[in-house]
């Protein structure tokens, strides 16, 4: 049986972040649901395409919609080998839902993989499971590493870190680093 990967999502998550992931890991024979609390199998998220364009931030223009493949209601821990978090703005409301700050608790206590990208170690700071770990992120999300007590890595926006069971990336044009050391360590256990 193949290993099955869980994705929390959510509307205005970063298109690449989402898609890529996905489609990458199915090509990989993992399974992969992607869940949003409040959305049931069939329902879409929006998708926002964040591009670094010189400007002093990203700059977000409309994605795509993203079907949702799994209902976030049934999602357990036990039930995946690994969970991965994609960015874009839906982590920050995200963070403030108890349920998905739960899921993520249950697979950090259990030592499963976890991938966060961009402003997805938002969530991770939220549920409480950076303290002791390197950690990178989209820069303006430093802050929210270091105040959960992670140590934030400042690397390359396409370079990735994996510290125990998290692998984490600051932004899209890592996907080939990021993703390659979740499988890594996906495939290892």
């Amino acid at each position: 049986m193949s290993k099955r990967i869980l994705i929390i999502c959510g509307d205005f998550v970063e298109d690449y972040e989402v898609m890529v992931p996905f489609q990458t890991l199915q090509t990989f024979g993992f399974q992969v649901d992607a869940v949003c609390p409040d959305k049931k199998p069939g329902d879409t998220v929006v998708t926002a395409i964040h591009d670094f364009e010189g400007h002093q931030t990203y700059s977000e223009k409309p994605g795509h919609n993203f079907a949702i493949n799994a209902d976030f209601a049934k999602a357990k821990a036990e039930d995946y080998d690994a969970l991965l978090i994609p960015g874009g703005r839906a982590p920050e409301y995200l963070r403030l839902n108890e349920a998905v700050l739960k899921l993520v608790r249950d697979f950090d206590a259990a030592g499963k993989p976890i991938a966060a990208v961009c402003h997805g170690p938002q969530i991770l700071a939220a549920a409480g499971v950076l303290e002791g770990h390197k950690v990178s992120c989209y820069p303006a999300c430093s802050p929210e590493v270091k105040l959960a007590k992670g140590e934030y890595a400042d690397i390359p926006i396409d370079g990735a870190v994996t510290d125990g069971n998290l692998v984490t990336a600051p932004a899209w044009p890592a996907h080939p680093a990021w993703l390659k050391q979740f499988v890594d360590l996906l495939e290892s256990r």
